[in-house]
């Protein structure tokens, strides 16, 4: 596998990076950009990406129109807002209403088109706006976007029947119907931009991701959803693959761990072109560390100081002791994916458990491993585990749509129905049902949930409108569960959320936008953990103790700036599965 070179990715004029959160698309564009200035190219670099760190990388102000970079020649940047666009359209489409209908109808409304489907169709609407002005990019060798739209935006906005009279029309209740519908004066110009984005000669499409299982699944479902729409032009960078110096025991295991995920990429990734770029020991934020990503010396540096290790932040225990003190009650553990929400989940219920409490630990990720935690018949307390399966769940609610549309509807309308069920806001409704019944489980014990609804969920279901057509859909009946379920949420003496980060620029950003999502429903999180920190290590690796200086600001930041209370859980070598291993995170101070 070669080392990345920016003239690996840069022979088309568009150049797109995408990936789950935080595994370094922005550094990786930015480090692009600068290399590609560096050689006489003039070159603009665009975000649009609600949490971007564009700014703090390149360390100027930024704002939706290009402005250059101090410090090098030829290169701008723009940081588009698709949050402050959605809040734009949102006022468009509600304004008029203002004064007429019944404010209980305007939240209702404003919810509906608050979801991740609006941001993302905005940052659409808003990067097609750049793309499509002429006067303004027509001068650039290169435009370089950080974020991508995802596959299933764009095929919904190639479906012919997102543009039809059938959007204003259908009460079918879709998630992604709002934000289409305000849209229609934009339909010949989105072709024209799907239309380029698809052509191999203008776009690339650069998937970055870690050398772990989750990037790297993540990198695939991506490929394959914009490979359908006809985007074929595909890179894979794989960021931060580690290259030990040493024997220290944290390196030997983290090597190994990489190692193992990174024999995945070859039945990944068949015919993708894959490149590596090093694990470096310092944040890329400043030019002079976005020169050297390109070069040899990045991944050995040695002339790291010793972390001073002079705070006291709390151990997983503290945080399990607390919720012991209540008796009964709900945890939820909330976060971006990657982060380690299911083993926190995992490691509070069975340090419930071992304090004596009966304890109900489930979870909506089809891949958490809990049965050994059930099948251990020492433990004390009484631990149940159960699983919501999104997929069963979203088949069922998908079917139960389907099975209530009108029998009139043309292929076409049927096929924006399809494809509006492929929305991302879709599993979290679907699974609603089920997350209700298990929260209503928490009677004289404690309900332990890997993964709840977000705020936003929470608010478009508590509307009446909206959970009315809900209930229609589905031919149910609004169960006590249901009616409970938001009311107990709020109350910080039944409900406690627990938010899972990792100590770096991107999941923390993510992390405190999901907090001011749940604020916004009137849920409060109580504590922030911070995951797999290598902070809370000894190693003595040049690189990994590089890291863990490099974590520091951002720990001290979630402290001062985001958390009521913070806990910590140090780098662990091992997948935590099990048990044994369980019960020593639980209790081990």
């Amino acid at each position: 596998m070669e080392r990345l070179q920016p003239e690996h990715i840069s022979h088309t004029r568009h150049l797109f990076f995408t990936g789950k959160g935080g595994v370094g698309k922005t550094s990786t564009a930015c480090a692009t950009a600068v290399a590609l200035a560096n050689q006489g190219k003039r070159v603009l670099i665009v975000s649009t990406d609600p949490a971007s760190n564009l700014q703090d990388v390149f360390g100027v102000s930024l704002k939706n129109q290009p402005t250059p970079v101090e410090g090098i020649d030829n290169l701008d940047a723009a940081n588009l807002d698709p949050e402050e666009a959605a809040r734009a359209y949102r006022e468009k489409m509600i304004g008029p209403y203002r004064g007429i209908l019944p404010e209980a109808a305007l939240q209702s409304m404003e919810e509906q088109l608050s979801g991740a489907c609006t941001v993302e169709i905005a940052a659409f609407d808003e990067f097609t706006n750049l793309l499509t002005d002429e006067t303004t990019v027509q001068d650039y060798d290169h435009i370089i976007f950080d974020t991508a739209p995802t596959g299933h935006t764009l095929r919904l906005l190639q479906l012919p029947s997102a543009w039809s009279n059938f959007i204003d029309e259908s009460t079918h209740g879709a998630s992604c119907l709002g934000p289409l519908s305000g849209l229609e004066e934009k339909k010949d110009l989105y072709a024209k931009t799907v239309d380029a984005l698809s052509d191999p000669s203008s776009t690339s499409l650069i998937l970055v991701s870690r050398p772990d299982v989750s990037s790297l699944q993540e990198a695939k479902r991506a490929a394959d959803e914009l490979a359908e729409i006809g985007i074929k032009n595909q890179q894979l960078v794989l960021n931060g693959v580690f290259e030990r110096k040493g024997d220290d025991e944290i390196a030997l295991n983290y090597e190994r761990k990489q190692q193992e995920a990174l024999r995945l990429v070859s039945d990944f990734f068949e015919s993708v072109q894959t490149y590596y770029l090093p694990l470096v020991p310092y944040n890329l934020t400043g030019m002079d560390a976005l020169r050297k990503l390109f070069t040899d010396e990045v991944a050995h540096q040695s002339d790291q100081k010793s972390t001073n290790k002079n705070d006291n932040f709390s151990k997983l225990p503290s945080l399990i002791d607390e919720f012991a003190d209540k008796q009964e009650g709900v945890i939820m553990t909330m976060g971006k994916g990657g982060v380690g929400k299911t083993t926190a989940a995992s490691a509070i219920a069975v340090g419930l458990a071992e304090k004596g409490h009966t304890v109900h630990l489930t979870t909506t990720d089809p891949a958490a491993h809990l049965d050994q935690v059930v099948g251990d018949a020492d433990l004390p307390g009484s631990l149940h585990m159960s699983r919501i399966d999104p997929k069963a769940e979203v088949e069922t609610y998908k079917q139960d749509v389907l099975n209530n549309l009108d029998d009139n509807l043309t292929e076409d309308e049927l096929a924006y129905v399809k494809e509006d069920l492929e929305s991302p806001c879709t599993e979290e409704i679907a699974i609603f049902q089920a997350f209700a019944k298990v929260v209503d489980q928490a009677k004289g014990a404690f309900v332990v949930i890997d993964t709840a609804p977000t705020g936003h969920t929470l608010l478009l279901l508590d509307a009446a409108e909206s959970y009315h057509r809900e209930v229609e859909r589905t031919k149910g009946e609004s169960s006590e569960a249901v009616k409970n379920l938001l009311p107990r949420l709020r109350d910080p003496e039944q409900t406690q959320v627990v938010l899972v980060t990792l100590a770096e620029a991107t999941p923390v950003f993510e992390a405190s936008r999901l907090q001011v999502d749940l604020q916004r429903a009137n849920i409060h999180p109580r504590w922030w953990v911070i995951n797999q920190s290598f902070y809370e290590t000894n190693t003595q690796d040049p690189v990994l103790k590089g890291r863990a200086q490099a974590e520091e600001p951002w720990i001290h930041r979630v402290d001062n700036e985001f958390a009521e209370n913070v806990a910590i859980i140090g780098w662990q070598p091992d997948d935590l599965v099990g048990l044994q291993q369980l019960k020593q995170l639980a209790t081990k101070a």
